[in-house]
C-alpha cells in the first residue's frame, strides 16, 4: 500500500493528513512546525511514504532540508497552484488544507516549487543586507544635506563621507 502526507504549515503548528493510495484518510493530527517534530509524528505511524508534500512559503527551505535529511520523500509544491486547487473547498481550515494537499500529492496534480540551496540563501541574505545598508547610507547623507540647507550651508556631493 502506498501512503501520502499533506502538511499545512503555520508558524506554530502544522496540520498533517495522511492518505492511502485510494485517497482514504489514514491519520490526521497536528505537530509543531519543526522538522524534528514533524519527522517524529510521521515516523510514529510506521508507514512507508511515497511523497510528503507542503506548500512553498517562508520556512520551506528549512523544512525541506530537515525532512529530506530525515529520509522522507519530501516535495515542495507551488503555493499559487495549490491555492487554486483548494479554492473548491467550502470551508477553509488548516485541517481541510492538509487534506487537500495530501490529495494533490497523491494524485500528482501539483507543480513543484524550487527550493533554494543553503549557499544560495546565504548569498541572497548578504546581497539584500548590503543593498539595504547602501540605501540607508544614501538616505542619511541626503537627510544631513537637507538639514544643513536650512542654515544656508551647502555641502558638496563628496563633502560628507560616512
Amino acid at each position: 500500500m502506498k501512503y501520502f502526507a499533506g502538511l499545512d504549515v503555520s508558524m506554530e503548528e502544522t496540520s498533517v493528513c495522511i492518505v492511502d493510495q485510494d485517497g482514504a484518510v489514514v491519520r490526521e493530527g497536528r505537530a509543531a512546525s519543526d522538522p524534528a517534530a514533524l519527522n517524529d509524528y510521521i515516523g510514529a505511524t510506521g508507514l512507508r511514504f511515497e511523497r510528503v508534500g507542503f506548500e512553498s512559503g517562508p520556512s520551506s527551505a528549512w523544512l525541506y532540508k530537515g525532512l529530506s535529511a530525515a529520509g522522507l520523500p519530501v516535495i515542495c509544491v507551488d503555493a499559487r497552484h495549490t491555492s487554486a486547487a483548494l479554492k473548491a473547498q467550502n470551508v477553509k481550515t488548516d485541517r481541510n488544507d492538509a487534506r487537500g494537499i495530501a490529495q494533490i500529492v497523491r494524485t500528482g496534480w501539483y507543480r513543484l516549487a524550487h527550493v533554494r540551496s543553503e549557499e544560495s540563501q546565504r548569498r541572497r541574505v548578504l546581497l539584500t543586507s548590503r543593498k539595504t545598508l547602501l540605501e540607508q547610507r544614501i538616505e542619511l547623507e541626503n537627510q544631513i544635506r537637507g538639514s544643513l540647507k536650512v542654515f544656508e550651508l551647502k555641502v558638496g556631493q563628496d563633502a560628507i563621507a560616512i
